[in-house]
């Protein structure tokens, strides 16, 4: 029972959640300021893994009877998890995801009930649109990426603009992932990689003007070498089973991305902390569902 209510939460997905918001807070300036507290940063680590868990959750709520259809093994179709404790699960982790952001700043919090609001939104609504899912679904990692920021508030204004990223690279893993029960159409996977080579050009542009690019580059080399073969491999065949894996790709790698970020905006050492976490979301990724 504990192991099906973990993967209703996506363990190697949280990871994720934790780099961006790791992220986050180098956009803002704290790891170069002098005797960082630590504890901002374990608040706000807690509380994207409880966001995100308890978005996923809901997901998998929302959802139960299409994946009686198409994935009947996931725990609620399959029976080992009731509707009604999953929703108990998602509201509890919610909850806890605002109330430990609140314990770092109010800007934090109304962050992270902004999250909350737009999983919901886009596990009841979002999804069965076209090109609201994808956008709805970057929004909620756009703002994940600004609750690190919020970590110094006034911070928060000046780099909102910087959300736009993760929303373009999230809307287009979400617009592979449309294909991955039945198969997709090549016209989206080429469309998909080309929003893949814009997030990274973008992300090399803000390296560039922190005079950072050279200690960014490798991050971004090795984000590349994890994402366009996978999403190759599904051009080529555009089969279920391709596109899931491009699609894990994709998702894991943002771990990479957000090294990146670490790396433009603080220290070469601190992009490899980060990039740590790879192997601990890969591992969770074999005995987890990712997608």
């Amino acid at each position: 029972m504990f192991k099906a209510l973990l993967s209703l939460t996506r363990p190697a997905n949280l990871v994720t959640a934790i780099a961006d918001v790791l992220a986050g807070m180098a956009i803002a300036g704290y790891f170069v300021i002098p005797n960082p507290a630590p504890a901002p940063v374990g608040w706000l680590s807690l509380a994207t893994v409880c966001l995100y868990g308890g978005g996923v959750v809901f997901n998998d709520v929302f959802d139960a009877e299409l994946d009686a259809v198409e994935r009947p093994e996931r725990p609620i179709p399959s029976g080992v998890v009731s509707k009604s404790v999953a929703t108990l699960l998602g509201t509890l982790l919610l909850i806890l995801g605002i109330g430990t952001s609140f314990m770092v700043n109010q800007t934090a919090g109304f962050l992270a009930i902004g999250i909350a609001v737009s999983s919901l939104v886009y596990d009841r609504f979002g999804k069965h649109h076209n090109w609201l899912g994808p956008v709805n679904m970057g929004l909620c990692r756009g703002l994940n990426l600004l609750l690190g920021v919020s970590i110094l508030p006034d911070q928060v204004l000046p780099w909102v603009w910087v959300g736009i990223v993760p929303i373009i690279y999230i809307a287009a893993i979400t617009m592979i992932s449309r294909g991955e029960v039945h198969g997709g159409n090549t016209t989206t996977l080429r469309a998909a990689g080309l929003l893949y080579a814009l997030v990274i050009g973008c992300v090399a542009a803000l390296a560039q003007r922190q005079q950072q690019l050279g200690t960014a580059l490798p991050f971004l080399l090795i984000f590349g070498y994890f994402i366009f073969p996978p999403l190759w491999r599904a051009v080529k065949e555009p089969i279920g089973r391709n596109i899931g894996l491009a699609v894990k790709a994709g998702v894991l790698s943002l771990i990479v991305m957000n090294a990146a970020w670490v790396a433009a905006f603080a220290s070469f050492p601190l992009a490899l902390l980060v990039c740590c976490l790879l192997p601990l979301s890969r591992l969770l990724a074999k005995v987890f569902a990712v997608t």
